[in-house]
């Protein structure tokens, strides 16, 4: 596989985790302390619109796999939803002046479902490339790092910049400066898919006869694999979301610092950019699971470390970005073998069910993460309004504010992240050794099925 097509498969991941960060980190805020709405409000909203999307996620996996064009099953639907996407991101950050409270309500609700809608037409189809854009399960696990390493350089791009950028954008007006930076972000964001559709082209095409989605999705549940990688990603980025969440409170209130979040999060990034650049020379000497349980337990050291300081409500810079680097070792190294994980039951459902649904296993991980998400964002916003958070300007916050905001924000994650370990390692059997002996008796399938079809 050569570096034009790894770079651009890669610089799509840029634009698209731009988009996301933006608005799993940023959305809550931007909702809550720039319009005023309430955050029970909008964590419920958060969990609506997942409902919708468990109906919506695996269909369009479904509509994806179906999908045969001159350009591929992919790159179509990858090109409109990024489209479609960019347009509703921007405006789900410009709510129009001067709209009554009931009609804030009604615009970002339907703004948000709209824009879970676009982002699963862009995402199901990005990474249901990976399987059909490589041969082997070598250039599968590159292809993973590549991409999730360039979604983390995408994903620490807002989280260090917005809090800055947004009032400069508006002249002071947060409000303004967040439309503004939303415009910038989704024109980048499709400027950066469209070298992906333009560089990127399918290799690898299993030619099956045609199946209902009735019988899709029934093989989808059979895979029980993909089911355990599943149930594992939700509590796993639940975990992680939920502290995405709440960060910028915490510096502000807790730290007593804002600004300190831009430099929090862009040593994070920088440093889950590099920790999943590190899996191959990990891959040497360890396997997936010992890589993934280490990784889960580094996050758990940094999270009990930022418990610490927040409680002490040491703001020193340099402990800060201590933990941070610990926390996003570890995020960085489990964020990317999760894709692997799920990439490699794409191979046990064909083995196990004799259909290879790359698109139909792929929209679970778009769901589950978006998912995963809402469930973050409707724990954060019930219990922003719990602690009695006042986000005011300037306002002062109790003692025990500051304390149910530590809780929720690191001492229910790290519960979250041991269970998820726990769960995969005991569920989980896809072995290294026993996906190298299914990939050679599917290889002895095809070879058989292409003899007979030559007869």
């Amino acid at each position: 596989m050569n570096t034009k097509i790894k770079f651009s498969y890669g610089i799509g991941a840029v634009g698209k985790d731009m988009v996301y960060i933006l608005v799993s980190s940023f959305l809550m805020y931007y909702f809550n302390t720039v319009l005023g709405v309430s955050a029970t409000f909008i964590g419920v909203l958060f969990i609506i619109a997942r409902i919708f999307d468990a109906l919506n996620d695996p269909f369009m996996g479904v509509v994806v796999a179906k999908t045969h064009t001159r350009y591929g099953k992919f790159r179509p639907w990858l090109l409109l939803g990024t489209i479609l996407n960019a347009v509703v991101l921007v405006l789900l950050f410009s709510v129009p002046q001067g709209l009554s409270k009931y009609q804030v309500l009604v615009y970002i609700s339907i703004g948000y479902i709209l824009w879970g809608i676009t982002y699963t037409i862009m995402d199901i189809p990005y990474w249901s490339m990976i399987p059909a854009i490589t041969k082997t399960g070598k250039d599968r696990e590159t292809m993973s790092v590549i991409a999730r390493s360039c979604a983390g350089l995408g994903a620490a791009i807002p989280t260090a910049l917005t809090l800055k950028v947004a009032p400069i954008l508006g002249q002071g007006n947060e409000r303004i400066g967040f439309s503004y930076l939303a415009v910038i972000i989704a024109l980048f964001f499709v400027v950066s898919i469209s070298i992906t559709v333009y560089n990127v082209k399918e290799v690898t095409e299993v030619k099956k006869k045609a199946v209902t989605v009735k019988e899709m999705i029934t093989s989808l549940f059979q895979n029980d694999q993909a089911m355990v990688v599943v149930v594992a990603i939700i509590v796993f980025n639940a975990s992680l979301y939920l502290t995405q969440q709440l960060a910028i409170y915490f510096f502000k209130y807790d730290i007593g610092n804002g600004e300190l979040y831009g430099i929090f999060g862009l040593v994070g990034g920088a440093t889950q950019i590099l920790a999943m650049m590190c899996l191959p020379l990990l891959r040497k000497k360890f396997g997936r699971k010992t890589i993934l349980a280490g990784a889960i337990g580094t996050t758990i050291l940094g999270y009990s470390l930022l418990f610490l300081l927040g409680s002490l409500h040491i703001n020193n810079i340099v402990l800060l970005c201590g933990a941070a680097i610990i926390i996003f070792i570890g995020f960085g190294l489990a964020t990317v073998l999760t894709t692997i994980f799920l990439a490699d039951t794409v191979d046990y459902g064909e083995y196990k069910n004799g259909q290879r649904n790359e698109s139909v296993i792929f929209s679970l991980q778009t769901f589950v993460v978006k998912l995963a998400s809402a469930v973050a964002g409707f724990i954060a916003g019930i219990g922003i309004d719990l602690i009695h958070l006042n986000t005011e300007d300037n306002a002062v916050q109790t003692a025990q504010t500051l304390l149910g905001l530590r809780a929720i924000m690191l001492i229910v994650p790290m519960i979250g992240l041991l269970i998820s370990i726990t769960y995969f390692v005991r569920k989980y059997k896809l072995s290294e050794g026993y996906l190298e002996e299914i990939t050679k008796k599917l290889s002895e399938t095809k070879k058989k099925e292409e003899a007979e079809n030559c007869a």
